[in-house]
């Protein structure tokens, strides 16, 4: 018998009992289903066994754990239904692309035809699976045995990927006869997966999944082509390249090419940027050009050589921040905790900058604000501006792209840009690198950098941005004139020497520590890459430091 701390009870259990079973126990408590459980703080599958006394806790649908643990089972699951309508080597070649809202793009890479009526066979036979409650089967193997597996296979990215790898055992999930690898945590059976669409999409599907706040509603698929599109080119180019894939960027590591690899990037990155200007000249009229996207995006950087670019065209541009027309703080709106709400178009002075830049626009001489942060108050310190013909205004800031912030600027004279870390290279074919993943770790090493802020409080703060994202930077992407993916290919390589230590120091104690370990064996597949060879214009430079720029 094992004594157990659950909810404030103490109760005793047999050996021999699943944390499934503990949980059908307590899912009344619960609104919505519990995906896994934790003893002591470490998080268990539901599958595993209770071998210890000790406090539990559980993780529903609703929290990011197991909101990641649905996602992932219903992707094996999805390959599985994959694996059994069109065969193995279907399964083993379909990529898990990105995320598009609701949707996550299964890439088939030509090993079948995408079509309607590949979609519902696929969703059919998932469905099936689903209704059989087929269990989920997890087993550590010696790595020499996991090659063995992969190999027999035909899986080949999991080979590149375990070739860097200095652990001695791997998990393996098995369902059914289907095989694969996943970082993260699974389901216990395929009756979990309940909610769920799959669709055909373009170049292949979409699989429909619901999010943490409503986890057990399926939207229909909201469809944002430009940032499909912004997707699909990063990912072409990294094609072209020879690089999709974690194992193949520690691969260039080895053989000594990263000096190249850096070079190309940023030739790259520095021609999207170009072609952007050249746009931006092409259009008559334009003067404000509205910068906007999530956290950590590199927008500040984007800002200086969206710049340089405009000025080898003739223009003399000026950089504004939106920051300068907050309200003041008496005047900021709180949010549903009583803190002020930073992120709201609200905490805005929207007339007042509608009102200055329609001043500009006119040809006014009109006195800038400066917002002092300290006090928490808008200032005028004789900065003043004048617009002449070349003169445009580069306005960067988290309601760039939203109506409300410029409702008074004629639209030609606005050209908006949406600026994102669009993660261009997966783990593996099967493991996609969240975009959101990338950015915090930008933000980690940054805010140690230059806000002498911990991991600690820049993990606990991450939730609450990403609300303000969803709920003021998503809705408008499309929004956009242009799109830019301030990722690099290279960047994870060269965060790792720097955030890895941030990460190291949070505690068992801290409410951060699951993250902090996640985030930790993430980093593990990468091999490191100094940060010397970045060049003083890297976007990267924003957040590891030594930019020319002042960021």
């Amino acid at each position: 018998m094992y004594k157990l701390n659950v909810l404030g009870e103490t109760i005793e259990v047999e050996e021999g009992t699943t944390y499934a079973q503990l949980a059908a126990r307590y899912q009344d408590r619960f609104s919505t289903p519990i995906a896994a459980a934790a003893i002591n703080g470490k998080i268990r599958e539901l599958f595993k066994r209770v071998i210890k006394d000790g406090e539990v806790k559980f993780y529903t649908l609703s929290d990011d754990v197991g909101h990641l643990t649905y996602v992932r089972t219903a992707t094996m699951l999805t390959l599985k239904a994959i694996c059994d309508v069109f065969g193995e080597a279907a399964a083993n070649k379909s990529r898990v692309d990105f995320t598009i809202g609701n949707g996550l793009f299964i890439n088939p890479e030509g090993a079948l035809e995408p079509s309607e009526d590949a979609a519902a066979k696929i969703k059919a036979r998932m469905l099936e699976i689903v209704a059989a409650g087929t269990p989920f089967m997890k087993k550590s193997y010696p790595l020499d045995e996991a090659y063995q597996i992969f190999e027999a296979h035909g899986m080949q990215d999991k080979l590149d990927l375990f070739k860097f790898r200095r652990t001695s055992q791997v998990n393996v999930y098995e369902i059914d006869g289907y095989y694969d690898y996943y970082y993260g945590y699974m389901l216990p059976n395929a009756s979990y997966v309940k909610y769920f669409d799959f669709i055909y999409y373009d170049k292949g599907f979409m699989l429909v999944l619901p999010d943490k706040k409503e986890p057990t509603v399926v939207k229909p698929f909201s469809e944002r082509a430009k940032l499909y599109s912004t997707f699909q080119t990063s990912h072409k180019w990294c094609q072209q390249i020879g690089l999709e894939n974690v194992g193949d960027l520690n691969s260039w590591i080895c053989n000594g090419q990263m000096n190249d690899l850096i070079l190309v990037q940023e030739a790259e990155q520095e021609r999207r940027i170009s072609e952007i200007a050249k746009d931006i000249a092409g259009r008559k009229g334009v003067k404000f050009i509205m910068i906007a996207g999530p956290s950590s995006s590199g927008k500040t950087s984007f800002s200086y050589r969206l710049s340089i670019q405009l000025r080898t065209l003739g223009f003399t541009p000026h950089a504004i921040a939106l920051d300068d027309y907050f309200v003041n703080r008496e005047d900021t709106p709180l949010d549903e905790d009583g803190n002020y709400n930073f992120e709201c178009i609200e905490a805005m002075d929207t007339k007042g900058f509608n009102d200055d830049m329609i001043k500009l626009l006119n040809g006014e001489r009109v006195e800038m604000p400066d917002f002092n942060f300290k006090i928490g108050r808008r200032e005028y310190n004789g900065r003043y501006l004048q617009l002449g013909p070349e003169d445009v205004l580069v306005i960067e800031g988290i309601h760039g792209l939203n109506p409300k912030m410029s409702y008074a600027l004629p639209d030609e004279s606005k050209y908006r840009v949406y600026i994102s870390a669009l993660t261009s290279i997966n783990v593996d074919q099967h493991n996609r690198i969240p975009t959101t993943d990338a950015r915090l770790l930008r933000r980690m090493v940054r805010d140690a950098r230059t806000r002498g802020a911990d991991a600690t409080r820049t993990i606990s703060m991450w939730p609450s941005v990403r609300r303000g994202e969803e709920e003021n930077i998503f809705p408008f992407q499309e929004n956009a004139d242009a799109m830019f993916n301030s990722v690099l290919i290279y960047e994870l390589a060269c965060l790792k020497p720097f955030a890895e230590p941030l990460l190291f120091n949070i505690t068992k104690e801290s409410p951060v520590y699951d993250e902090a370990k996640r985030l930790l064996k993430f980093l593990d597949y990468f091999l490191s890459v100094p940060s010397e060879f970045l060049p003083n214009n890297s976007i990267c430079r924003e957040f590891v430091g030594g930019s020319c720029f002042r960021v």
